[in-house]
């Protein structure tokens, strides 16, 4: 029986064979995707995608897939939203064969019809925004007409000379008015003289006339406005500001090279009739053109809705089935397949306490296909290194993930996440504490838990989603801020006064006397900092000494926590020489220092030097000198200090050459132990196939024939996979420990001296606090008009308020989790966690579905 599962270890995982008849191979994957336990190994990694047994099926399912992206991006082009998966992911069963069948021919229907509908509304589309350039071009053409008519002289001037100039205006040259058409259209044909009309974006408008001028040396005359409506492009759906322009030119060959450089720079080019009759004839033409395409287009445009609206309704169910159904195909790829016995055969990694739950899973696909042969499950016993899974929940979760963004767990040591729980945001509260912003934070986190299945449905940016990821760590955060901010006497920069203070103060107190308090006889402050401290001029000075003592208490609490974890994992693995070489003398090691200090720090506290008569001694300076002059105590703090000492340094000496040397050497001692006993090495092991010994496969056939009416059989076997072990190097391992060893002995000193970031983050947090409230509302109360005064109060409020949540509660926030967080990594799991464990990675749909969402 394996153990129960914990949080303190990973789940004792075990390495099993499915032999899964070939008929229901697709149901089984399907189901076993729903239950999410099952990590299954590739049996074909020699062979590339194109050559699997199923990439047939994945192609057509790639097909659908591409089909349904091809609907969404049209709903999206129509501002069509399609039905939340949220509705479907928890509710959609495996389907039919038939059913994906049926799927992918509706599919295929549904893309030709709105291929079909949205190619005629493009085509219609372009044909409108044609006419209406069209219409256009009529309209301001119509005036170049009529003002050229009457000036037909000046046009003759203007190409008789080879310096005309480009863009010359018609009205500059020749008085305003007007002449009969057939005097126009008699002028024209007399001069030989054409014209090419067209609309051209207003933004090329520049190029397109430095061209035709460089091209033609001049000799053509150009009249252009702009269109006040911005023109609808029909493939891209964007507005584009265009001109309409008209060139007037002598000659078919430079005509041509007009039409031609207008045709290169994007222009549409539209025939115009000189006649005012047959231009008005030709603007009806188009206006009821115009009316006609506009009807076609509405009633498209209703039709093609109508039809992305109605896919709207299942797309997400569809794109959901569909990518599943890939999913089965992948993992059905990974598998072996039997030609003989027609059967599919898989190995997979599996919790051992979901066993029960896998084969009850396997006996319901069975049952539901009234299948004879039964699906064999045989677990496997192996020397492989299994993957690592710790069972979480949403409250876990975002630890654990804490702890997997340094390392994943080896498989059954000691998981770290079970102490981040309390040990992370209480050191992030020690740097952050006040009850005043502690509550804010625990009220947002709230918030976040109470709107928790609204907010999983909603569509959340980066910033706001990492923090609904970890609103479980903000509340344990803002719960300890609050519990630190009470101990410290700290809300809002403000002290709490529900006890009265133990300092008394002297009665006759002049006005600039500095004047001394003294503690009251009998009576002591309950809980916490006494609120006397906060309007002390040494109040600073006193806080500083209590935190920077308290950080040392704390860090050396939290390393020696994490240092007792390297026993438990040594006992779990039953390696007495990671005990006897790593963990005993490091444990002495560390003690001896900065234990010894941590007892000196408790014992300075406790000792009334006032009533002594003595001045308290330097510990900084003790631990100095500890190590400069042994045996030497300048300021004595208890009697016998030096020998104390002495003995504890020796004794920390003497454990560096044990820790260098003790683990080389029993390792080397056991090795060639080993080899005169004539045992072989791990690398040394052949691998044996359980598809190679036929004979107990068709004993577990038999086996499992033979138990009554039941369709999952256990069988055992044992494989010996041996992993690619390297030979036993003492050079090798000698390294190692001369590294170990180093880091240790250096990382006990930095290590410590970091959690004096507990005390530095605190007394920033507490100095901004109070200088925002000097600055804002402390100010405002200080106002001696009243109607001035509550002005102020009100206008300060909001603006204390927003500085506070802004950098108190974001910033400093951040910062102080940001410190924990290396605490953590750095400073505590360096201590016994090695992080070099493999992640489990089953086969579940809803990591599938949350991993690539469909919305």
């Amino acid at each position: 029986m394996a153990p129960p599962d914990t949080f303190f270890r990973s789940s004792d995982m075990s390495l099993t064979q499915l032999y899964i008849a070939n008929e229901i191979g697709r149901e089984v994957v399907s189901a076993l995707g729903e239950v999410g336990q099952v990590q299954f190994r590739d049996l074909n990694p020699d062979t590339n995608a194109f050559q699997r047994t199923f990439t047939k099926e994945i192609r057509r399912l790639d097909n659908v897939e591409r089909q349904l992206r091809y609907f969404h991006s049209q709903m999206d082009k129509a501002s069509i939203s399609m039905r939340s998966s949220s509705e479907f992911s928890d509710t959609l069963a495996a389907p039919l064969a038939s059913e994906i069948d049926e799927l992918a021919e509706r599919s295929e229907s549904l893309e030709q019809r709105i291929a079909s509908l949205n190619d005629s509304y493009e085509t219609l589309k372009k044909r409108e925004v044609e006419l209406t350039e069209w219409r256009w071009v009529l309209r301001e053409a119509g005036g170049f007409f009529d003002r050229a008519h009457t000036q037909t002289e000046d046009i003759r001037q203007s190409f008789d000379n080879d310096e005309a100039p480009l863009l010359r205006d018609v009205e500059q040259h020749a008085p305003r008015g007007a002449n009969g058409d057939s005097h126009g259209q008699q002028s024209f044909q007399e001069m030989n003289i054409g014209f090419v009309a067209g609309v051209i974006p207003q933004d090329r408008i520049g190029a397109f006339e430095r061209i035709l001028w460089r091209t033609l040396r001049g000799n053509l005359y150009m009249n252009q406005s702009e269109i006040p409506e911005a023109i609808i492009d029909p493939v891209n759906n964007e507005e584009i500001h265009k001109s309409v322009f008209v060139i007037f030119a002598h000659g078919k060959n430079i005509l041509a090279k007009i039409r031609k450089i207008s045709e290169s720079l994007g222009a549409s080019l539209y025939g115009v009739d000189e006649n005012s009759e047959l231009r008005r004839d030709q603007i009806h033409e188009v206006n009821t053109r115009l009316g006609d395409v506009g009807n076609v287009l509405r009633n498209t445009k209703n039709t093609l809705d109508a039809e992305l609206s109605q896919i709207a309704r299942s797309l997400a169910a569809w794109m959901i089935i569909v990518k599943k159904e890939k999913a089965v195909y992948d993992t059905l790829n990974k598998f072996s397949y039997d030609q003989a016995r027609k059967t599919l055969i898989a190995e997979a990694w599996c919790p051992t306490n979901s066993l029960a739950l896998i084969k009850s899973t396997l006996q319901d696909v069975n049952d539901r296909a009234g299948l004879s042969v039964p699906t064999i499950v045989n677990q496997i016993r192996t020397n492989k290194t299994p993957p690592t899974y710790v069972r979480t929940n949403k409250f876990t979760e975002a630890f654990q993930t804490i702890v997997n963004a340094y390392g994943i767990p080896k498989y059954s040591e000691v998981n770290p996440g079970l102490y981040t729980i309390v040990t992370f945001p209480f050191l992030f509260a020690v740097m952050f504490g006040d009850f005043g912003h502690g509550s804010l934070m625990t009220l947002a986190a709230c918030a976040m838990i109470f709107f928790e299945k609204k907010l999983l449905r909603a569509k959340l940016d980066e910033l706001t989603y990492m923090a609904f990821y970890g609103r479980y760590i903000m509340l344990m955060m803002g719960l300890f801020s609050m519990y630190t901010g009470f101990i410290y006497n700290d809300i809002f920069s403000k002290a709490f006064t529900f006890f009265p203070s133990q300092w008394q103060w002297p009665e006759d107190i002049k006005a600039g006397q500095s004047v001394e308090a003294t503690l009251k006889d009998g009576y002591r402050f309950p809980i916490g900092l006494d609120w006397s401290w906060h309007e002390a001029e040494n109040s600073l000075l006193f806080s500083n000494s209590m935190k920077m003592k308290m950080s040392i208490l704390l860090g050396w609490a939290h390393m020696t926590y994490a240092l007792c974890f390297q026993y438990v994992n040594g006992r779990h693995f039953k390696s007495k020489v990671d005990i006897w070489g790593n963990f005993v003398p490091g444990m002495l090691f560390f003690q001896s220092i900065f234990g010894y200090l941590v007892i000196t720090i408790l014992y300075k506290w406790s000792v009334n030097w006032e009533h002594r008569g003595e001045s308290p001694p330097s510990l900084l300076n003790m631990l100095i000198f500890m190590f400069l002059s042994p045996g030497t105590v300048n300021e004595p703090l208890f009697s016998h200090q030096a020998g104390v000492q002495v003995f504890l340094l020796l004794l920390a000496v003497v454990q560096v050459p044990i820790m260098l040397l003790l683990k080389p050497l029993w390792l080397r001692s056991e090795h060639n132990r080993a080899r005169a006993l004539g045992y072989r090495g791990l690398g040394e092991q052949s691998r044996v196939s359980a598809l190679e010994d036929d004979s107990q496969i068709d004993g577990g056939y038999r086996d499992s024939m033979a138990s009554d009416g039941e369709g999952v059989a256990m069988i055992a076997q044992d494989i010996h996979e041996g992993e690619e072990h390297e030979e036993f190097d003492f050079s090798d391992v000698m390294i190692h420990q001369v590294i170990h060893t180093i880091e240790f002995c250096l990382n006990c000193i930095s290590h410590t001296a970091s959690y004096l970031r507990l005390w530095a983050l605190s007394l920033a947090h507490q100095q901004l606090s109070i200088v925002l409230w000097d600055m804002t509302l402390g100010s405002a109360f200080g106002q001696e008009s009243p109607v001035i005064r509550v002005i102020a109060v009100v206008f300060c409020f909001y603006l204390w308020f927003t500085l506070s949540v802004a950098i108190l509660c974001v910033m400093e926030g951040t910062s102080a989790m940001l410190h924990s967080l290396r605490l953590h990594w750095v400073e505590s799991m360096s201590k016994h966690f090695m992080g070099e464990g493999i992640p489990f990675l089953p086969f579940s749909f809803k990591t599938l579905l949350e991993e690539d969402p469909i919305d």
